[in-house]
C-alpha cells in the first residue's frame, strides 16, 4: 500500500561547479523521482550555489531523495526547509491578452495583490507578481475569465528563518 503523498521543500548549498545542475536533476532522472520545482543562484560567496529542489512522494521517497541528493560530491549541505520556520517566494510573470476597456479591471486586480504591471501593449500586458505559491494560483484564478497568452514561474526559492543554524559551506580551491 502506498504512503500519502506529500510535498517537501529541500535547500542545498552546492560548489558552483559546472555541471552541478545537471547532476542533481540526473539523479532524479535516474531514481524516476518528480521534481516540482527548482531554483538556483549564487550565494553571497560566488563559489556555492543555493538550490531549493520542491519535490513529491510518501515519506520512504521522499527521504530516499534527501539521502540521494546528500551523497552527490558537489553538495555541501542539505536540510529541509520547513513551512513553519522558512520564508518560501515566487516569481511569476503573466503576459495577459486584454483591450483598452479591461486594463484598468487587470490593474486594480494587480494592486490588490500587489504585482505591478511591467509592460503594456495595444493587445495585452505583462503582470509581474512575487509572493506565496498559493497568492499566486489565487491571482490566477481570477484571470479566468482572460486569456493567458504566456506564463512564466519560478518555482520557489526559500530560506529558513532567523540567524541560527546559518552554514557556511568550506570549500577548498
Amino acid at each position: 500500500m502506498e504512503g500519502k503523498m506529500k510535498k517537501k521543500v529541500f535547500q542545498l548549498l552546492v560548489e558552483n561547479t559546472s555541471g552541478v545542475l545537471n547532476r542533481i536533476s540526473g539523479l532524479f532522472a535516474r531514481r524516476g523521482y518528480n521534481i516540482e520545482s527548482i531554483t538556483a543562484g549564487t550565494t553571497a560567496d560566488p563559489r556555492v550555489t543555493r538550490i531549493t529542489v520542491v519535490a513529491m512522494g510518501d515519506d520512504e521517497i521522499l527521504d530516499q531523495i534527501e539521502k540521494q541528493l546528500g551523497k552527490l560530491v558537489d553538495v555541501c549541505d542539505i536540510r529541509e526547509l520547513k513551512p513553519e520556520n522558512s520564508v518560501y517566494r515566487e516569481l511569476a510573470l503573466i503576459k495577459i491578452k486584454v483591450g483598452p476597456r479591461d486594463r484598468s479591471e487587470i490593474s486594480s486586480l494587480a494592486d490588490v495583490f500587489g504585482a505591478d504591471i511591467i509592460d503594456v501593449s495595444k493587445e495585452g500586458l505583462i503582470v509581474e507578481m512575487t509572493g506565496k505559491q498559493s497568492k499566486i494560483d489565487a491571482f490566477l484564478e481570477l484571470l479566468d475569465e482572460y486569456e493567458i497568452l504566456e506564463l512564466a514561474r519560478t518555482g520557489i526559492a526559500g530560506l529558513r528563518r532567523g540567524t541560527d543554524d546559518i552554514v557556511y559551506p568550506k570549500i577548498d580551491w
